[in-house]
C-alpha cells in the first residue's frame, strides 16, 4: 500500500505541475506556481514518503558508509556519530584506510583516528549496530598491488587485524578501485589470506567487498565475502563516445552506445552481469548514492548544453560531483526536477538562455531510493549500500536526514520474500 501510494503521489506531482504550467498563460500565476505552490506541493509528498507507521528494517541488508573527513578531525565535521540514525541501517562503513607501503596502512588521509574511531565504534554499539573499517577507495589499486604482493601482505594482513581489534570495528570492508584482470590473483590470495585471519577471531568479524569491476574475480572468493556489493553510481561521464547519462541508474532505459551497441549502466545491468558470472543473489547488493553530477554547459545538444540524459554533444561540457545538499541547497526548484520513467531516476534540468549555462543533475532522491530497494526485494539480492551518510545531510532543513529515512522506511515497508 506504502509502494502504491507513494507511485501515485509521485506521478500526480508531475503531472499536475505540468499541467498547471502550461494551461496558465498570466506570466505572474506561472510565477506563484513556480515559487510558491509546486514547493509546497512537493514538500508534502517528501513528508509522506518518508513518515509511514514506524517499522523494523526487514531483512535485507543497508550497510551505509561514513567518511571520516565528514566526521572531521580539527574542524567541525559536517555530521558527527550522535546525528545518525541508526535504526535506519544495519551496518555502517567507516570510510576509510588508505593501503600504505610495505604493508603499513595510512589512518590520517581519511581522518581515521583514534578519537573518531571511538566516538563513532561506542554510538554504534550502543544503538546495536555493527562498525566496519574500510580499505581503499578510488584509485587505490597500485597501494593494494604493494601492499599484497608476496612480500607485504602478511605485514598488511596483521596490521589490518590489528587494527580492527585494537579500535573495536566488526569487521573489515575491501574497496579496491579499480580491479584489473592482471590483479586477479593477488586479489584472491589478499581475500583468502585475510578471511582465515579473520576466522581466527570471536566473534568472527565480517568481510565485504565494494565491487564494479572484473565480476569473475568476485566470483571466485564470494565464499570468503560476507556482502558483495556493487558501486552502481558514477556510472556516466564526458568521455569521448559518450552520451549525458544518470549517474546511478536503476534501469538503462533502452539508450545503447551507436558505436557499440551496447546498452548505457545501470544498476539492473551490472546486476544480471554479476549473476552471470555465479555470484548468489544474497550476497550482492546495489549502491544509493547521497551525492550527485552535475553536468555544466557543453555544446552542440539539442538545448545547446546539456540539460538532460541522452543527449549527444560536440563540445563535451564539464562534470562536478557535489554532495546530496549542495545540490538542494544551490540548485533545486521544482521546477526543474525530471523524472526518467524508464530508468526509474530523477534529475535536475535547467535550460538556460546561453549554452554554456546549462545544467543537467544527476542523484538519488527520496523516490529513487524507494525504488531500489523494492528492485532489491523483488529481484532476491541482499541488500543495498550508501555512499555516504554526510552528502545527505541538512542540518538546517525541516527533516535534515530525508534520504536516510526514505530508505529506512522503503526498507521497512518491504519485509524480506
Amino acid at each position: 500500500m506504502y509502494e502504491q501510494n507513494f507511485s501515485a503521489f509521485r506521478v500526480y506531482y508531475i503531472e499536475f505541475s505540468l499541467m498547471m504550467t502550461l494551461k496558465t498563460k498570466n506570466i505572474r500565476q506561472q510565477h506563484f506556481l513556480r515559487k510558491f505552490l509546486f514547493p509546497a506541493i512537493f514538500i508534502l509528498l517528501i513528508q509522506l514518503m518518508i513518515a509511514p507507521p514506524a517499522l523494523a528494517l526487514s531483512d535485507i541488508w543497508v550497510s551505509a558508509y561514513y567518511a571520516g573527513w565528514m566526521q572531521g578531525w580539527g574542524y567541525k565535521g559536517h555530521l558527527s556519530p550522535e546525528q545518525i540514525d541508526y535504526s535506519a541501517v544495519t551496518h555502517i562503513l567507516h570510510f576509510s584506510l588508505f593501503p600504505g607501503p610495505e604493508g603499513s596502512v595510512d589512518e590520517g588521509m581519511n581522518c581515521i583516528y583514534p578519537e573518531n574511531s571511538s566516538a563513532l565504534v561506542h554510538t554504534a554499539h550502543a544503538a546495536n549496530k555493527k562498525v566496519l573499517i574500510s580499505v581503499g577507495g578510488w584509485d587505490t589499486e597500485a597501494g593494494f598491488l604493494e601492499a599484497t604482493n608476496d612480500g607485504n601482505r602478511q605485514r598488511f594482513i596483521t596490521n589490518l587485524v590489528n587494527f580492527l581489534t585494537e579500535r573495536g570495528y566488526d569487521g573489515i570492508d575491501i574497496d579496491w578501485e579499480p580491479l584489473s584482470s592482471s590483479s586477479a590473483a593477488q586479489y584472491a590470495a589478499f581475500i583468502t589470506e585475510l578471511r582465515a585471519a579473520l576466522d581466527s577471531i570471536t566473534p568472527r568479524p565480517l568481510l565485504t567487498a565494494a565491487v564494479l569491476w572484473e565480476p569473475m574475480i568476485i566470483a571466485s572468493v564470494q565464499d570468503k565475502l560476507d556482502q558483495i556489493n556493487i558501486m552502481t553510481y558514477e556510472l556516466s561521464g564526458p568521455w569521448p563516445k559518450w552520451t549525458s547519462w544518470h549517474n546511478a541508474p536503476l534501469y538503462d532505459a533502452g539508450y545503447w552506445f551507436e558505436s557499440t551497441g551496447k546498452s548505457l549502466p545501470s544498476a539492473d545491468n551490472l546486476v544480471q552481469g554479476f549473476f552471470s558470472a555465479g555470484i548468489q543473489q544474497k550476497k550482492l547488493g546495489i549502491g544509493i548514492e547521497f551525492y550527485g553530477a552535475v553536468w555544466r554547459g557543453g555544446k552542440g545538444t539539442p538545448t545547446g548544453g546539456v540539460t538532460a540524459p541522452g543527449q549527444k554533444w560536440k563540445k563535451a561540457p564539464p562534470v562536478e560531483i557535489i554532495p546530496y545538499y549542495e545540490i538542494m541547497d544551490m540548485y533545486f526548484q521544482p521546477c526543474y526536477y525530471r523524472w526518467d520513467f524508464f530508468a526509474r531516476s530523477p534529475y535536475l534540468s535547467i535550460d538556460n538562455p546561453r549554452s554554456s549555462n546549462d545544467i543537467f543533475i544527476s542523484f538519488d532522491d527520496e523516490f529513487s531510493c524507494s525504488e531500489k530497494i523494492s528492485y532489491i526485494t523483488k529481484k532476491g539480492i541482499g541488500g543495498a549500500i550508501i555512499f555516504e551518510l554526510g552528502g545527505g545531510w541538512r542540518p538546517a532543513a525541516l527533516i535534515p536526514d530525508t534520504l536516510l529515512q526514505a530508505v529506512k522506511n522503503a526498507a521497512s515497508a518491504h519485509p524480506d520474500d
